[in-house]
């Protein structure tokens, strides 16, 4: 953006002073111009003030306290010094280890853990939100996060502080330093945080773990607990180098998180990828549930903020239940999380009767998924999601054409490098106008101008634009959006990835 406020060195630049702050004093600055996009400015302003040392921005709302801010950033530092989230070594060796000098923090609790391919931060969120309208207290630990990495670990259904981030972190520095020098290599940072995670579980501590693993399941680091539930969501390609090119290769690592005498909680699943589940599960003596003959969804109508469901429990039938997010997917979602709470409770084996409806219905009308279906400004109106392969993209797709009556919807879309790029453009292609293909700012992220050809072949060359800055690509979305008319009906769908949508949070005042 050009025309941004004035550069005062007192004020934004420093680093010392709160990027919440700065961000509503530059949006104050910009009172001449459209309200959406001195927003966007501002949060543009701010992405740049929280960059350091060249790395990716940090996007999350950064600790008040100058002190605690930089601690953080110390920690921040030397977690991404340490083997990314795409660099694998295939072995939970390491993080056995760690857990080992750590005493076994992951056996002091009961815990429920859940793999997939799509749908499985949303589940968790479910699960736990169930959990602690039943006064338990909860642990929860998915990835990756939307802005802040403080997000991954959870108690009581709240990121944990960042002094307990960092607290937790320098507790367990000294044993992560052993094992270290013990293993061929480093410990990751995903093992990392996955060892900080079970152990400010154990420290709360936690009546039961809601865990989501990073990749697979066999050898992902969270699969060091035994969980007394296993809930596979709904199986399809992604990560196609590392853990299979069909949904039956896949499942045969995901199935590793299947344990003896567990419960499996099976969404609906391709045949192939089913067939695998099955026999782990008869393998092991593992009693499952599946979606559609054990529990399912009844019927489901779109409501005003969200959607009525009645479930089809273990224990019976849960009529009247306000599901505050958008998609039939996010449905299937809900059946799958209260099903898996049921087992955890034993509905089903020890007893038959069904939870405490309003319970249940308390818990899921507290439900929130950040950055799912996730609308954050209005006229015209923006809505963020994180799907970032294809399946996820057909499924928001088809929650965009229920829920919305856009009259012209338009794109912005980063993608990782990673991804299959093309089928996910391919599942847009139908509602969106036109799309601005963009990047965020992690080294992972696609080339604006390679995503743009591939944009130009599904789309055609009319309906493609550029803007590598997202907070271009907002600005350049919002305009298109209007150009119909205030009253038109025009809409923008930010999606193709966690970090794009995690950064256009902050770009757009959710910060």
């Amino acid at each position: 953006m050009s025309d941004l406020p004035p550069h005062d060195s007192s004020a934004p630049d420093d680093p010392e002073r709160d990027p919440l702050g700065l961000f509503e004093e530059i949006v104050e600055a910009e009172t001449d111009r459209d309200p959406d996009l001195a927003v966007i400015a501002a949060g543009s302003r701010t992405l740049r003030t929280q960059g350091h040392d060249g790395r990716q921005a940090d996007v999350s709302a950064r600790p008040a306290d100058p002190e605690v801010d930089k601690a953080l950033r110390e920690v921040e530092t030397e977690l991404a010094g340490r083997w990314g989230e795409t660099k694998l070594e295939p072995s939970v060796d390491r993080i056995a280890a760690l857990m080992d000098v750590l005493g076994d923090p992951q056996r002091a609790y009961p815990s429920i853990h859940i793999t997939g391919t799509n749908g499985k931060t949303s589940t968790a969120r479910m699960i736990e939100a169930l959990l602690s309208s039943f006064d338990l207290r909860t642990g929860r630990y998915t990835s990756p996060h939307v802005q802040s990495v403080t997000e991954r670990i959870s108690l009581d259904g709240a990121p944990i502080s960042a002094e307990r981030f960092i607290e937790t972190y320098n507790d367990i520095k000294p044993y992560i330093e052993m094992v270290d020098g013990q293993q061929e290599y480093r410990l990751s940072f995903f093992e990392v945080l996955t060892g900080m995670a079970y152990a400010a579980f154990a420290d709360a501590p936690v009546d039961v773990a809601v865990v989501e693993v990073g990749m697979g399941g066999s050898w992902d680091a969270t699969n060091v607990i035994d969980g007394d539930v296993a809930v596979v969501t709904p199986i399809d390609l992604d990560h196609t180098d590392r853990l299979g090119e069909t949904p039956g290769e896949i499942a045969v690592e995901k199935a590793g998180i299947v344990k003896q005498d567990s419960t499996v909680i099976l969404a609906q699943q391709p045949v192939d990828a089913a067939q695998v589940l099955l026999k782990k599960a008869v393998e092991v003596n593992a009693t499952v549930a599946r979606e559609g003959l054990e529990f399912g969804v009844v019927a489901r109508h779109v409501a005003v903020g969200g959607q009525l469901l009645t479930l089809r429990g273990l224990g019976g039938e849960y009529e009247e239940v306000f599901l505050p997010l958008h998609g039939a997917y996010q449905a299937h979602n809900a059946a799958v999380a209260l099903a898996a709470v049921e087992a955890f409770f034993g509905v089903g084996a020890a007893h038959a009767e069904r939870l405490d409806i309003d319970t249940v219905r308390k818990a899921f009308a507290s439900v929130t998924s950040p950055g799912r279906l996730e609308i954050v400004r209005r006229s015209p109106t923006v809505v963020l999601d994180a799907a970032h392969n294809p399946a996820g993209a057909r499924a928001t797709a088809e929650a965009v054409s229920e829920v919305f009556d856009f009259s012209r919807l338009i794109g912005v879309v980063g993608a990782s490098g990673d991804k299959n790029v093309r089928e996910l453009l391919e599942a847009f292609e139908p509602i969106f106008a036109e799309v601005v293909v963009t990047q965020n700012s992690s080294h992972r992220a696609m080339d604006a101008d390679e995503l743009a050809g591939i944009a130009v072949e599904v789309f055609g060359d009319d309906r493609v634009q550029v803007e590598p800055r997202l907070d271009d690509a907002l600005e350049a979305a919002i305009t298109l959006a209007e150009e119909e008319g205030e009253y038109a009906g025009g809409g923008v769908l930010v999606t193709g990835s966690v970090i794009t949508v995690g950064e256009a949070r902050l770009l757009l005042g959710r910060g």
